[in-house]
């Protein structure tokens, strides 16, 4: 079975209109969860990345396990007023609203290439936003890694227009 068809679509949540895209279902399927997490460390085990960053909260629990399995470290961006050490923080568009990340200053070294990693990306404000974070605190976005891309939202082309390169383990098009 597939990784995409572990995927529940719930419609209308958070606001009439979005289709979400549930992960929990894939993270709850041993088999999905595994599948998922090893196709990542087969994508970049040979990379020199020194760092994996995931973006609350979703991509914690991928960028966690991967940064442990790949041997390097993991950087949490968070949601405003989360982290408790210096940090810098950027204001982005949601598909549906409007949002703030931060990360702390001291996450990445300078020069430190770092995968960027979240469950879905959709209109893609919310992975720009946090590249630029990496980018400010010193790091070189090597890749933006995702389990789901909804292309017809853009984000992934976003991406592609700003020069960061992106991945996905499935499509959801026109659906």
């Amino acid at each position: 079975m597939s990784i995409k068809s572990k995927i529940r679509a719930i419609p209308d949540y958070p606001i009439p209109g979005i289709m979400f895209r549930d992960i929990t279902t894939l993270l709850k399927d041993t088999e999905g969860f595994k599948d998922t997490i090893d196709i990542l460390v087969e994508r970049y085990g040979n990379t020199d990345i020194s760092k994996v960053a995931g973006i609350e909260s979703r991509g914690f629990i991928l960028g966690a396990p991967l940064a442990y399995l790949l041997g390097v470290g993991f950087v949490p961006i968070r949601k405003k007023g989360k982290l408790p050490a210096d940090t810098v923080g950027i204001d982005y568009e949601l598909e549906y609203g409007t949002d703030r990340l931060e990360i702390h200053t001291d996450s990445v070294g300078s020069g430190e290439k770092v995968l960027l990693v979240d469950d879905l990306i959709a209109t893609g404000g919310t992975a720009v936003a946090a590249a630029k974070l990496i980018e400010q605190v010193g790091g070189i976005v090597t890749e933006c890694a995702f389990i789901v891309d909804l292309p017809d939202l853009g984000g992934s082309q976003k991406l592609a227009s700003l020069e960061y390169k992106s991945f996905s383990l499935c499509e959801f098009e026109g659906e």
